[in-house]
């Protein structure tokens, strides 16, 4: 074989990826575009025994969808990672990675080096989100009007969902709101049948362990078991010998003089993560103690953290009682619905935590109820962390004509890889547009005329009827940190993507040459 016709293989077989690689992403982006706007739609979902889920939530769409491309789990992957940090912008940010994939392949196809692309895209992103950040409005007060037209936004214009989530965030108070390692959008929870509300508490998706048990508790202690309740275990072998039982009539005997240690030193609620076996439970009903079992993970490191409680291994309770009180918390009121199937632990001794209740008609339509919610928690969050900026797809239409401008200044073929940012920018405000109706050719240049002309980033289009508005004016606004964290999300996932020079399948199967998105 000539040294001509290896390097033509090598071409095509990079080609190849490359447009591999660029075509999942685009297809990807493509599945979730029409869900994006006011007026987007709805995704079913059908799983193989008939299942079905309708939501136009992007996370949602994507956790469920049957992939099996490498390059499209990378972009689920970062619309995830986008999720668990900002609570979201999942749908913008696949958007984003896709079109920015696609073009850059275009650019790449024309002839532009692979990492000249790369390095207009780091030099776009890093211009867009200074653009953004100068544009950037800031919110001071859990007061501020501006906060109801954002959960609004995010909370797809359901109004008493938004103030919902507002009242819960006076409740929980700036100070914490702006706690990076705080979630506000995991104080939202959703329930069929239940009155929405919001209170000064946490809730524990379970009942308490039989109908003997309180329901009603004042002046709580509480005690958390990150472990199960029961005697230490001893295996069957070893229990046959003089010793081995012994051993476990000892254990036995311990476990029944702590289970008497808790029900006399003013514990009235026990929650484990685990099992807690017949001994425990007898034990405590007699005391009038309200045990809970097998509580998540999550619910029982919010239960801690308002009430104060420190989680205790089974071995724990071995400690005096004076050395144990430590561990326990408190709460004002505790009360279990068992039409609900949870337990409300109302004022606690430690954080303030809200909890926002959002009551659904049926079961269909619970999950979607607060996964809007949790959008509308965490974008009023993320508003007060780092403001606000014009929604609707105003504030990407303008920094898209700022990079063409500042495309001059990029060194060398760099300035492709610019326009590479400045056409993925424009593709949501694209899909906006025409999920209302409109050709999105003639209303971006519309918006852009119109935001050149005002000198301001601040027009965008009205969906309902095709005008332009000034999207502050009009309360569309959404927090300058999802914007942002979208784009750079967006941009190292897209040139992680670009960098990719061909695909191997490995030996064990797990990667395949050429893959597809189902």
């Amino acid at each position: 074989m000539s040294e001509s016709n290896i390097h033509k293989g090598d071409l095509d077989e990079r080609t190849q990826a490359l447009l591999s690689n660029a075509n999942a992403a685009r297809l990807l982006a493509q599945t979730i575009e029409g869900t994006i706007g006011p007026k987007g739609l709805d995704i079913m979902m059908v799983g193989n025994l008939g299942d079905v889920v309708i939501s136009n939530d992007g996370v949602t769409i994507l956790r469920l969808m049957a992939i099996n491309h490498p390059v499209a789990r990378m972009i689920i992957n970062a619309a995830r990672f986008q999720q668990e940090q900002v609570g979201d912008g999942t749908t913008t940010a696949t958007i984003l990675a896709g079109a920015l994939v696609a073009e850059g392949a275009n650019q790449v196809m024309k002839g532009v080096p692979v990492t000249q692309v790369i390095e207009g895209i780091k030099l776009g992103v890093e211009w867009s989100v200074q653009s953004i950040a100068d544009h950037s409005r800031n919110v001071t007060s859990v007061e501020d009007p501006v906060l109801f037209d954002v959960a609004v936004t995010a909370g797809r214009d359901q109004k008493d969902i938004a103030g919902l989530v507002l009242e819960g965030a006076r409740i929980v108070g700036l100070p914490k709101l702006l706690d990076p390692e705080y979630r506000f959008h995991d104080a939202v929870i959703a329930r069929e049948g239940a009155v929405s509300q919001v209170f000064m508490g946490t809730i524990v998706s379970r009942s308490p362990l039989n109908k003997d048990m309180p329901r009603e508790l004042e002046d709580v202690r509480i005690l958390v078991l990150d472990d199960s309740l029961a005697p230490e275990d001893i295996d069957n072998e070893s229990r046959h010998t003089e010793a081995g039982f012994r051993q476990y009539m000892e254990n036995k005997k311990r476990y029944q003089d702590n289970i008497g240690k808790i029900c006399t030193m003013g514990v009235n609620m026990v929650l484990a993560d685990r099992s807690i076996d017949d001994i425990a439970e007898q034990a405590f009903t007699g005391a009038d103690i309200m045990a809970v079992q097998r509580v998540s993970r999550r619910e029982l490191d919010l239960l801690c953290k308002h009430s104060g409680a420190r989680k205790l291994k089974r071995s724990g309770l071995d400690l005096p009682e004076d050395k144990l009180k430590y561990y326990l918390g408190s709460a004002a009121r505790v009360q279990a619905d068992d039409k609900l199937g949870c337990i409300s632990v109302l004022r606690g001794g430690g954080w303030p935590q809200a909890t926002v209740l959002v009551g659904a008609a049926t079961e269909e339509v619970v999950d979607e109820k607060e996964r809007i919610a949790r959008d509308a928690a965490a974008a009023v969050q993320a508003a007060l962390q780092k403001g606000v900026v014009p929604g609707g797809g105003a504030i990407e239409v303008w920094t898209a004509g700022q990079l063409d401008r500042m495309a001059g200044e990029a060194k060398g073929m760099a300035a492709y890889g610019v326009q590479v940012v400045k056409e993925a920018l424009l593709r949501p405000f694209a899909c906006m547009a025409t999920n209302a109706g409109f050709n999105p050719l003639e209303k971006i240049s519309q918006v852009t005329a119109e935001q050149n002309q005002r000198g301001s980033g601040s027009m965008t289009l009205d969906c309902d009827n095709g005008n332009i508005i000034d999207a502050f004016s009009c309360g569309i606004v959404d927090p300058s940190l999802i914007k942002v964290h979208a784009l750079k999300t967006a941009g190292e996932v897209a040139t992680a993507i670009l960098r990719i020079n061909t695909i191997i399948k490995m030996k064990d199967g797990e990667c395949s040459t050429h893959g597809s998105i189902e």
